[in-house]
């Protein structure tokens, strides 16, 4: 029998101390208030966004009458990378989450690219849910298609969003806490009675288009279960965070691929063959059943996008809090609310840009490019959580100590990898252009403050 591997030294008592002070002034003055709950309804909010109420007509496009197997296949390359941000989660439980888990892992470098991985996508999908959002009011509303009004809503939407974060993170949680239990009940409604009615409507004929291809449609069910590492970045002001932070994935993970699952269940037994060509398959299915709940799904797109967008504003601008507190960023950026405690001028930044780019609509061109930086990041994180516990690192309290963590953390690298590689050239190059960037800024920033003797 070939010998075990030899595992990788840990670190001295020395070198886990000066971690974890490292670590300790990041978050220091933050108020560890957010509870199992809280933070479990923030990853669920993330991570559900509008696009559940579209995703079943591609789903069915792409791989018909086995698109909840897709759901399935994706969930499983999920639940690796879940299980790597569990363990790296309990182990370094601090402000800008993945970004954190890599610092610690593998230095200042590589932790301040997975931070700008991390940053860059959220607030690229923040101007764009902003942007749908108004799309949607204007389809209800046309007088907000006028630029001026547009703009105004867009502001008023993101500011106010954000006025509800500076308040404290505990009223924020709690806030998100409501604002996805009333998104969630227009799924919750579709699939209970679309379950029920189902039985009792005729018998949906025919084949479906023939399928773009099964790998098509778990690459966009990867999509939607794209968001846990933006709810994340507040791990600073988790309470009990090597307990809270696993259990909340966990649950809110479980909970999206079953929901997942059957939302596209029942859209293929309310709508059968006509599932690809539906442009709401929500609440088209369901008005087959009852037009008026039909009506309750679309308003449930539109306040999907507004949770979502409290979502962001919830741990995206941690992100930024933390590499000021770092000093890789300026240090306004790192300053905390007299009152709340929170790190109000980081919020205020990352809702400005996103209305910027809400407003100026540049949000779609990159929207692959998002997704793409979110897979790299997994892929960074995967490996962070695995070198995290070969070093024996654990800077509050008892870790998960994950046997599995090996396994799980080569197959989220590959399933990502794997997405990456299924992108056009273009947008591979843009990927490696974002990372390449980071780097340079990181070696050109932090060779002036050694020169100012920072």
């Amino acid at each position: 029998m070939a010998a075990p591997p030899r595992e990788e030294a840990s670190l001295t008592d020395h070198a886990r101390a000066t971690l974890a002070t490292q670590e300790s002034a990041r978050d220091r003055g933050l108020v560890r208030s957010v509870g199992t709950w809280g933070l479990a309804f923030a990853i669920v909010n993330g991570v559900v966004g509008a696009g559940i109420f579209s995703l079943p007509s591609a789903m069915a496009r792409a791989a018909g009458a086995q698109a909840p197997l897709a759901y399935v296949a994706c969930a499983l390359a999920m639940a690796a990378v879940v299980v790597c941000f569990a363990e790296a989660s309990s182990r370094v439980p601090t402000s800008g989450g993945s970004y954190g888990y890599v610092e610690a892992a593998f230095g200042p470098l590589a932790g301040f690219v997975a931070g700008v991985l991390l940053w860059l996508s959220s607030v690229l999908a923040c101007g764009g849910i902003a942007a749908a959002f108004a799309d949607g009011v204007a389809a209800l509303a046309p007088v907000a298609h006028d630029p001026p009004v547009r703009a105004g809503l867009i502001a008023a939407v993101i500011g106010g969003l954000a006025w509800v974060n500076v308040r404290g993170a505990s009223p924020a949680a709690r806030f998100i806490t409501v604002a996805t239990v009333v998104k969630l009940v227009p799924l919750l409604i579709f699939v209970c009675v679309g379950l029920i009615a189902m039985p009792g409507l005729p018998a949906q004929a025919g084949t479906p288009p023939p399928p773009e291809g099964f790998g098509r449609a778990v690459i966009l069910a990867l999509f939607a279960f794209c968001g846990m590492e933006t709810p994340l970045g507040a791990s600073g002001e988790v309470a009990t965070p090597q307990r809270t932070i696993p259990r909340a994935l966990f649950a809110a993970m479980a909970f999206v691929a079953i929901l997942y699952i059957l939302v596209q269940l029942v859209a293929q037994g309310l709508l059968g063959p006509r599932l690809p060509a539906a442009a709401t398959p929500l609440a088209d299915g369901i008005a087959l059943v009852s037009p008026t709940v039909g009506i309750v799904l679309l308003v449930g797109a539109t306040l999907s996008r507004l949770a979502w967008i409290a979502s962001d504003l919830f741990g995206a601008p941690r992100v930024l809090f933390a590499f000021a507190r770092d000093r890789l960023l300026p240090s306004p950026l790192a300053a905390l609310h007299p009152a709340t405690h929170t790190p109000h001028v980081a919020i205020i930044v990352h809702a400005a840009l996103a209305i910027l780019l809400a407003v100026t609509g540049t949000f779609e061109g990159l929207a692959i490019l998002s997704t793409l930086a979110t897979a790299a990041l997994y892929v960074f994180s995967c490996a962070a959580a695995w070198r995290l516990a070969r070093r024996g690192v654990a800077l509050f309290g008892a870790p998960l100590g994950l046997r599995a963590l090996p396994v799980a953390a080569v197959a989220g690298m590959a399933s990502m990898v794997a997405l990456i590689l299924f992108a056009r050239w273009a947008e591979i190059a843009g990927l490696a252009i974002v990372i390449a960037g980071s780097a340079a800024f990181f070696r050109f920033y932090t060779g002036v403050l050694r020169r100012r003797g920072g």
